[in-house]
């Protein structure tokens, strides 16, 4: 596993972590994975490229089990979804080591008060989006206060347009859930508050880019490091 692929799971994995103890999730810890196991999603996050035979048939049962969503995060390609009745998508892992960029063209916030968290979280809420949780539950309040996680939001004409939220571990950051309302896209949302990030930590920087922000990311400097399969049910 190469030491960029490394920074990033370690990123993800802090991120899951995070989720699970501030929902209030179960969180399973195996040597080859961690899962997060709540009411309305089973997430799992592979964190090896070895998956342990015993390990595997856990997982395997946790699916099985499941009565909500099921998703599981493969950065290796090593993991099996079809045999857990699991549809695989493709996504790529990319990270960008840091260089300087533009400052923002727009007002660009770090998250400060509850106030300002549920202004954010609605936002990922409401652009993103996160199915099966409502705001307050998607990116609790109690997450603010865990040791670097941040949110972030970007303003255009007086009105929140975006946010993200970034976790800050292992000499990286990852970012995450970078959205944009439909009503303030095509108009750099995106593009500044990525500037905002890449200039507010001077790290290196990791993230998952859906297809339509390839061309962003590409653009700002990151390059694919994996392609991650995403497993997934129907539900």
């Amino acid at each position: 596993m190469s030491a960029s692929l490394q920074l990033a799971v370690r990123n993800a994995a802090v991120l899951t972590t995070g989720l699970a103890r501030t929902r209030g999730h179960d969180l399973i810890t195996r040597p080859s994975f961690l899962a997060m196991n709540g009411p309305t999603l089973l997430r799992v996050l592979a964190v090896r490229p070895d998956p342990d035979p015993d390990d595997f048939a856990e997982l395997q049962l946790l699916a099985k089990r499941a009565e909500a969503r099921v998703v599981v995060e493969d950065s290796f390609g090593t993991i099996d979804g079809a045999a857990l009745g699991l549809t695989a998508r493709h996504l790529p892992v990319m990270i960008r080591p840091h260089a300087p960029v533009p400052p923002p063209a727009l007002d660009v916030r770090s998250v400060r008060t509850p106030e300002e968290w549920a202004v954010a979280e609605r936002v990922v809420v409401e652009g993103f989006p996160l199915p099966g949780f409502p705001t307050g539950n998607a990116l609790p309040l109690a997450l603010k206060d865990r040791e670097g996680f941040r949110a972030h939001t970007v303003w255009r004409d007086g009105v929140v347009a975006g946010a993200c939220l970034t976790v800050e571990a292992d000499d990286a950051v990852g970012v995450y859930w970078v959205t944009t309302l439909p009503e303030h896209r095509s108009r750099g949302v995106a593009r500044t508050l990525m500037h905002a990030m890449i200039t507010e930590f001077p790290v290196p920087m990791t993230l998952t880019a859906a297809k339509p922000g390839l061309p962003l990311y590409r653009s700002l400097g990151f390059s694919v490091i994996t392609q991650a399969t995403w497993w997934s049910n129907a539900n």
